[in-house]
This record gives C-alpha cells, sequence and structure tokens, in this order.
C-alpha cells in the first residue's frame, strides 16, 4: 500500500476545519479556475502520457458536506463513502482534459498555508466503464478520484493527480489512501485562473 504524502492529504481533506462557505448553491461565476499540465508517469497500460488539464470550481464543499463524509467512511467503510460522495446532488465544480466533457467534482476545500499560499483538496467518484463492471478486474476497489494541488501566494504551482484511489479508516480513526498505479499523476505549471 502506498501511503507516501496522501495519507496527510486525506487527514485535512476528512479533518479539515476551515471554514467553507455557508450554503450550497452553484455560484453564477466560478470561484477558482485552475490549468495544468499532467504527466502521467504510472505503470498503466492504454493511458495518455500528457495532458492539459482543466478545473473550475463553483463553490467549496462545507462543513456539514465534510462531516457527512468523514461519518459515511467511518461507519460504512469505503462503500458508504462512495454513497455519500454520490449523493451530493450539488457538484463543487469539474474536471476536464484536453477538452473533454470531464468529470463532476464533489468535493473540493482550500487550506490556507502559512507562506501566503493555498493547498487545494479535490474529491470525486470516478467513471467506471461497463464493460469495467462486467469484467470486474482490481481497479473496480479503486472507485475514488483525488486530487492536491499546493499553489503559491501568486496562484502557481503544482499537484498530485490520483484518478484510482481506494479511501479507508483504520481502528484509530486514521485515514489511508491507496493509489492503484505505481504513483500519480503529475500536475506541473499548475496556475490559477480567478
Amino acid at each position: 500500500m502506498r501511503k507516501d504524502g496522501w495519507r496527510l492529504a486525506a487527514l485535512i481533506v476528512i479533518g479539515s476545519t476551515v471554514a467553507a462557505p455557508k450554503g450550497t448553491a452553484i455560484a453564477a461565476k466560478a470561484v477558482e479556475r485552475l490549468t495544468a499540465f499532467a504527466v502521467d508517469m504510472s505503470n498503466l497500460a492504454g493511458r495518455n502520457n500528457t495532458a492539459t488539464v482543466d478545473i473550475v470550481i463553483n463553490r467549496w464543499s462545507t462543513d456539514a458536506e465534510r462531516d457527512q463524509l468523514r461519518a459515511a467512511l467511518r461507519e460504512s467503510g469505503p462503500e458508504g463513502l462512495l454513497k455519500a460522495l454520490q449523493k451530493i446532488k450539488d457538484p463543487v465544480g469539474r474536471i476536464s482534459a484536453n477538452g473533454s466533457l470531464g468529470y463532476p467534482l464533489r468535493f473540493a476545500r482550500q487550506v490556507p498555508q502559512s507562506d501566503g499560499g493555498r493547498r487545494i483538496l479535490l474529491g470525486t467518484d470516478r467513471l467506471i466503464s461497463f464493460l469495467e463492471l462486467r469484467d470486474q478486474p482490481r481497479t473496480v476497489d479503486y472507485p475514488f478520484m483525488l486530487i492536491d494541488i499546493r499553489l503559491d501566494a501568486n496562484g502557481k504551482g503544482e499537484g498530485k493527480l490520483m484518478p484510482l484511489a481506494k479511501i479507508t479508516e483504520d481502528r484509530d480513526h486514521i485515514v489511508e489512501i491507496e493509489n492503484y498505479a505505481s504513483e500519480p499523476v503529475r500536475l506541473t505549471a499548475v496556475q490559477s485562473k480567478k
């Protein structure tokens, strides 16, 4: 199980107490727009090695949404977390690559850093194809996509994207993230386009 840095990211995503804006209505205008260059260095066959990624965040997840997800993981494990995530009817935004339609994002939090920068943590359930469901390869045990972006005070930075992730919690309530690939997708040249 690979935990390198993702354990800490999970603790911040699930346990962060940074205030999110009240209310869940989608903003008329995006609160954050990010672009990045993705480099896939993983061992997964049949995947593009590079792509341009666009992330639009319409709103930040509320404390209540975060608490619901944390409770679902604690009470029902990864399956409960997945169901709770899928019940979020008001997606927080969207991620797409190379101009594709993309995926809805269901969780977004930002954590201010001491240097004036920010850490942005995003999560969603990933699309599982009919063939993947039918054939039941090991990848179906990795139903989440997680993104961890670090921006400096000027809105530039880097990040990691785990397109196939598993989230579990141990008896001590420590959240663990397992990446299916040998390493996360690197997000380089990340830039905020507020």
